[in-house]
């Protein structure tokens, strides 16, 4: 199968490469094949971390990749909540987001994308919306002749209004109303990263188009949903547990205070601008946590640019929930991956990055919100 549909089986090629391979669930499921569990892992990933990229992405190959997406999706099916199909399409999507950001990169590098890579173009054929995106070319006199630099993926756009009106959605918050953005001629001006946010959300509604399904009611379907009824029942407690994890009690925002993996994730993001995907997601899920909105966060952090309408975006997301749906990773998870640093005292007798910060604050009694002291600055 083409290398490109292991980072993007919802591809519409994947899925009749899928279909060409003649490879029925029922058949991988019955055999016990490695897409069962790597598309376990993928649900499981989705519902706990925001990502289904995997922790040992290795040890899959292009086919296994591919045929997990269909097992995935089988998962949350019979998973049936509404909470596991929209943090599953959600998941597919920002993991796509942040593969796409690095082929586009590739491609503007290279002059084109490798042959396991999407191209700019692919991507807006993919979803239909090629005829509506244009990049804005603001280049001075004579750059034609730098070469590959004149190739670099243009700060900005213009997005056809219909396209961005179907894409943008109204929680992702008062910057991307209308009233607030640059219409010219029907089209709408966006940086770079926000049209790779449109992106992400073409790709979360095909992911979840159609999900749930039925599973059950023929003898092939009943097979298969016995077969995994085990790791259903474990991906339901997951999420169950996961969904129990909640807001901290504590309302006061004491960077000083914070457990030893999020002062670290704190400095790293204020020094580079740039934390891997489920860094990022453990940081700004935990200050959500706290009752931070987008532009506290953003402020926190010292983000500017792509990297703040990135953030602001996934905070807004994450606290139009209430923080309830992705609280942030327990400690094990952060042990999991690597980013459990300098343990303290403290931190052998919690099992949660909430739960030190919450006996912090309480022991350190009268403590000064870091809000207000940035708000006085």
């Amino acid at each position: 199968m083409d290398p490109r549909y292991a980072r993007y089986p919802f591809f519409e090629g994947a899925r009749e490469a899928v279909r060409e391979a003649e490879l029925s669930p029922a058949a991988l499921v019955r055999d016990g094949a490695p897409a069962v569990e790597r598309g376990r892992e993928r649900v499981e990933r989705a519902l706990m971390e925001g990502t289904v990229a995997s922790e040992t992405p290795r040890r899959w190959d292009t086919d296994t990749e591919v045929l997990s997406y269909p097992i995935a999706r089988i998962l949350v099916s019979l998973i049936d909540t509404p909470a596991a199909v929209e943090k599953y399409a959600v998941a597919e999507a920002a993991t796509a987001r942040e593969r796409f950001d690095v082929d586009f990169a590739a491609d503007d590098d290279l002059g084109r994308a490798g042959r396991a890579r999407a191209s700019h173009g692919e991507v807006l054929r993919e979803f239909d919306i090629a005829d509506a995106v244009r990049p804005e070319r603001a280049e001075p006199p004579g750059s034609e002749r730098r070469g590959a630099s004149s190739r670099r993926e243009p700060t900005h756009y213009w997005v056809g209004l219909g396209s961005y009106l179907d894409l943008a959605e109204a929680g992702w918050g008062q910057r991307w109303r209308l009233v607030n953005r640059e219409v010219a001629a029907g089209e709408v001006r966006v940086t770079a990263g926000g049209l790779s946010r449109l992106l992400e959300a073409a790709v979360e509604r095909r992911v979840a188009s159609g999900l749930p399904f039925e599973v059950r009611g023929s003898d092939g379907g009943d097979a298969i949903a016995a077969a995994l009824a085990p790791a259903v029942a474990d991906l339901r407690e997951l999420l169950n547990d996961h969904d129990a994890a909640g807001r901290t009690p504590v309302d006061a925002v004491v960077p000083a205070l914070f457990p030893p993996c999020m002062r670290t994730l704190l400095q790293r993001a204020r020094d580079d601008g740039d934390l891997p995907t489920t860094a990022e997601f453990s940081l700004t899920s935990f200050l959500v946590a706290l009752g931070m909105d987008g532009a506290d966060v953003r402020r926190l952090l010292d983000a500017d640019g792509d990297t703040a309408e990135r953030i602001g975006t996934r905070v807004e997301y994450l606290a139009e929930r209430d923080g309830t749906q992705y609280p942030p990773p327990s400690c094990a998870t952060m042990k999991a991956y690597g980013d459990c640093v300098d343990p303290d005292d403290r931190c052998e007798t919690i099992s949660h990055p909430l739960s030190y910060y919450t006996d912090a604050v309480r022991e350190a009694g009268d403590v000064r919100d870091w809000r207000e002291a940035a708000g006085e600055g």
